[in-house]
């Protein structure tokens, strides 16, 4: 059995992270997650669709069990109690993802407000709603607020030097993102194998763990993980596509079908974006080459300078997958997706995943002699 610090400072049985991978509902996943001894996260973007992304609003509220026309903050902690509940008997340890970029801060402050209150309101919300994970934004601005609890504070970023800003942040484990992640990613690409021993060797000690995240899919790179320094893994796409897992069944079939050098980056609405390759998604990418050409040369912008029909063909395309409309999708994912080829219960997953793992690390440990 492999276990971690990772496992000792969160008081989970495998040193794994469920992905939150907003603004999509996670909230089923998580659940399942956490019941098979890893961290489940919630993801809480979601909760900003209301107006721009219906169909994911709505989705979002349902699969968390709440009203979509209640106010955000009890839908917020109706997804949270649902989370507790559903985790009550494997008595799993369970977090959520806040996106914390200048976009969201209003949403971050309520998000992160409504788990500070419903934590101090219930012992056993706060033995097992632990873990506040923060992305997509700078960590530094928040330590005033995470730091007076006790939650234990996650950052997923993307380079050395914001892995840095962690540290000085007091963020407790960084999360060293590789550009072959799903979804959002760095404006300068840097991959996992360069990434993740350079965040290791900057920041990893006594006060700081390290996780790797992007393109990690079986027990075989998770073994690859902990050889680069890291305390554990954290996947997004290999979770997306399970039994539990909230996504519509269309996106999990897309990547599921994923074959090789299946994706493709064009514009998110808080930057670059990973994609599988459809008609769709070569449209869009063609449109941010013409209309956000910085995107692919590492020079960012913002919505005060993006062209917004690309945010709002995005806008757009993710609402036509809870629709149900193939022809209008576009589906989020990593690079790891050409490795994906089935849709197990989360809780197999997970032992398949650390079986190999462990029989990966005994026979690399006998190339030394």
């Amino acid at each position: 059995m492999i276990k971690s610090r990772l496992c000792d400072l969160v008081g989970i049985k495998y040193p794994l992270i469920q992905a939150g991978m907003g603004p999509f509902g996670t909230n089923k996943l998580c659940i399942a997650a956490a019941n098979a001894g890893v961290l489940g996260l919630i993801s809480s973007s979601g909760i900003t669709t209301d107006k721009e992304q219906p169909e994911i609003f709505n989705y979002f509220c349902r699969s968390g069990g709440a009203d979509p026309s209640a106010d955000k903050e009890t839908i917020l902690r109706t997804i949270f109690r649902n989370t507790l509940e559903g985790t009550r008997e494997s008595q799993g340890i369970f977090g959520v993802n806040v996106m914390v970029s200048a976009e969201m801060r209003e949403a971050a402050e309520l998000i992160i407000g409504t788990m500070i209150k419903v934590r101090e309101e219930d012992p056993e919300m706060k033995k097992r709603f632990k873990v506040l994970v923060t992305s997509a934004g700078d960590p530094l601005p928040w330590t005033d607020v995470v730091k007076k609890t006790d939650l234990i504070w996650m950052h997923v970023m993307p380079s050395v030097q914001a892995a840095k800003r962690c540290k000085k942040a007091g963020v407790n484990v960084v999360i060293a993102s590789g550009h072959e992640g799903g979804f959002h990613t760095s404006w300068d690409p840097v991959h996992t194998i360069v990434l993740l021993p350079a965040v290791v060797d900057a920041v990893s000690d006594a006060d700081t763990l390290v996780v790797g995240a992007s393109g990690f899919s079986d027990g075989k790179s998770v073994a690859a993980a902990f050889a680069l320094g890291a305390d554990g893994v954290q996947m997004g796409t290999r979770f997306l596509a399970t039994e539990e897992s909230d996504f519509h069944p269309n996106w999990k079939q897309a990547v599921v079908e994923a074959g090789d050098r299946a994706t493709l980056i064009a514009r998110g609405f808080v930057g670059p974006a990973r994609w599988l390759k459809n008609a769709r998604s070569q449209e869009h990418a063609v449109n941010t080459l013409k209309k956000s050409p910085g995107l692919y040369i590492g020079m960012p912008d913002d919505y005060s300078t993006t062209d917004m029909s690309l945010i709002e063909f995005e806008h757009e395309s993710m609402n036509a997958v809870y629709a149900g409309d193939k022809e209008k999708s576009m589906f989020a994912a990593g690079e790891s997706a050409q490795r994906i080829n089935d849709l197990p219960k989360t809780a197999d997953l997970v032992q398949r995943i650390m079986k190999e793992a462990e029989e990966t690390l005994l026979n690399l440990s006998k190339l030394v002699y």
